[in-house]
């Protein structure tokens, strides 16, 4: 049985909604017309992603790891799909905070999982290409596994329809550019921006499959929009990847090296087709292209600036 998301309004519940992907998948969501609400702590979340968005989403500050069963976002209705995209994310975090990473991670997920028991409604997870190293080198990556494991679990054991999304790199509009939870393209983007060296760690040669944002929302909502799914898995990647050194260079900036960083995996890269047989997914993005254009945006201003 498919769902009717995309030609009917829908409840939709986006935890996690004021993060970058959770942003740009609400965007998507609202401009086809659907009702959606957002859970956040804010913890990595931005407050001012909120009047980015087309108006029309609800807001709530929740914190997942301390349930939602007593919530009623919708007024005596049900939600029709959940996606879930809130965690404490990227692995070098993790390291210094393990209790904080299993709460948001394993503990928030079981309670979004057993709140859409209640309801019988689908679970859209957000799992992670760092689950095809070593599981047990950091927190992060143990924790996302353990999520798809809960995902699996309540499919087989209370017929609950779940699939899980792994990401792998994701970058484009909205996403962070300062702090601990920025990724490698959001880093070069202020750097590059601000005229600074860019800043590599290691010998710049792991590789990574970068995926444009609005190819991980189209795959998101490709997957909800089926009712059979029990903890079935895809790998939302390009299938192509570059080493950081590629793409440092792309920026044409000068580069600076620094300290390798451990629990990392040395290259990710998506070779499964699964995406595009059973959902018609196919990444559309370059990750070289986005940095052209965004270096012209950025070269643009400043050339236009008074000296």
């Amino acid at each position: 049985m498919e769902s009717e998301l995309g030609k009917n309004k829908q409840n939709i519940v986006v935890t996690g909604g004021t993060g970058f992907i959770g942003m740009n998948l609400i965007s998507r969501l609202l401009k086809d017309g659907h009702r959606v609400v957002s859970l956040d702590n804010y913890s990595t979340g931005r407050k001012e992603n909120e009047i980015i968005v087309p108006k029309g989403c609800q807001y709530f500050d929740v914190d997942i790891s301390d349930g939602v069963s007593d919530f009623d976002f919708f007024v005596n209705s049900k939600p029709d799909v959940i996606f879930h995209l809130a965690a404490l994310p990227r692995i070098q975090p993790s390291f210094e905070y393990p209790l904080d990473t299993f709460d948001a991670n394993v503990k928030g997920t079981i309670n979004i999982l057993e709140w859409a028991r209640k309801y019988n409604c689908p679970v859209v997870y957000a799992g992670s290409s760092s689950i095809h190293g070593d599981k047990f080198v950091n927190p992060y990556t143990f924790t996302k596994y353990q999520g798809e494991e809960l995902c699996k679990l309540y499919s087989e054991l209370y017929d609950l329809p779940t699939s899980i999304c792994r990401f792998y790199n994701v970058y484009g509009p909205g996403q962070l550019t300062e702090g601990e939870y920025c990724t490698v393209v959001g880093i070069f983007e202020r750097q590059y921006t601000n005229r600074e060296p860019l800043t590599v760690t290691g010998d710049g040669e792991q590789r990574r499959d970068f995926t444009h944002v609005d190819d991980i929302v189209d795959g998101l909502m490709r997957c909800s929009e089926h009712f059979t799914f029990r903890g079935e898995v895809f790998e939302l990647g390009r299938g192509e990847n570059f080493s950081i050194n590629v793409i440092a260079d792309s920026f044409d900036g000068d580069k600076k090296y620094i300290d390798e960083r451990p629990g990392e995996m040395k290259e990710t890269l998506c070779t499964d087709t699964k995406a595009k047989e059973l959902l018609g997914w196919e990444a559309k993005y370059d990750i070289l292209d986005y940095i052209q254009e965004f270096k012209n945006e950025i070269d643009f201003i400043h050339n236009t600036l008074p000296k």
